[in-house]
């Protein structure tokens, strides 16, 4: 889940000074959409990947990760959490904007249990809530690979790899789809990307540092005797 590992399906670099997620305008919002005219639905869409290096092996790794219940509520801070169910957490992202207009994401994420060492997560409604001119469309995979690492202190390490498959359909107020399609489209998977780069970035950090504390084990990429290799 490094960032420097995450890959988006459209090229470009996030121009922080256009739309960034912790510099809201006082621009309109998707709340009151209703008020902007007739509106139209656009789709904004994104491949990632990443991974991360846990200090102990698979197995240690897989009774950690299948406890959610413990460490996915600590390590999503400080998002808002709300668990949905025993394997279900409704998550607010916070507030992001681009070209003048905001919106307030809430979605709600399905942690399956693993299957033969995979796990994956679906979006799954959100009680009681209803997106305003918004929809979003989460399909993620993790995998784990246990690897020889003779300078720990266990001689093994796992290697987790993960996928993102993530598709938004936004409802765009009337202001917005007088711009050309294609910049509003290149703005928007931007934005998409900077979202998913911070919160992966964060919840990666948090993870290991929550794991590893718990284990008692060196922090991988920290000072110490171990190294994040390059």
């Amino acid at each position: 889940m490094h960032v420097s590992s995450i890959q988006h399906s459209h090229s470009g670099v996030y121009d922080a000074s256009q739309s960034s997620p912790d510099a809201v305008s006082d621009g309109q919002t998707l709340d009151n959409s209703g008020d902007l005219g007739v509106s139209d639905i656009m789709t904004f869409e994104g491949y990632y990947v990443g991974n991360m290096e846990m200090y102990a092996d698979v197995d240690t790794v897989s009774t950690y990760l299948d406890a959610h219940q413990g460490w996915f509520t600590r390590c999503a801070q400080p998002m808002d959490v709300k668990p949905i169910g025993h394997n279900g957490y409704a998550i607010s992202l916070g507030r992001f904007a681009s070209l003048n207009f905001q919106v307030q994401p809430k979605i709600g994420l399905h942690l399956l249990p693993q299957n033969k060492g995979i796990y994956c997560i679906e979006t799954i409604p959100v009680p009681g809530y209803e997106p305003e001119g918004y929809d979003v469309d989460f399909r993620a995979a993790m995998s784990l690979a246990e690897r020889h690492q003779q300078e720990l202190p266990s001689g093994q390490s796992t290697h987790v790899e993960w996928e993102l498959n993530l598709q938004t359909q936004v409802r765009m107020p009337k202001f917005i789809r007088a711009l050309p399609q294609s910049f509003v489209k290149t703005s928007g998977d931007k934005l998409l990307n900077q979202i998913v780069r911070q919160i992966s970035r964060r919840l990666t950090l948090k993870v290991q540092e929550d794991f590893h504390t718990m284990m008692n084990l060196p922090l991988p990429g920290r000072k110490g005797p171990f190294r994040r290799s390059v």
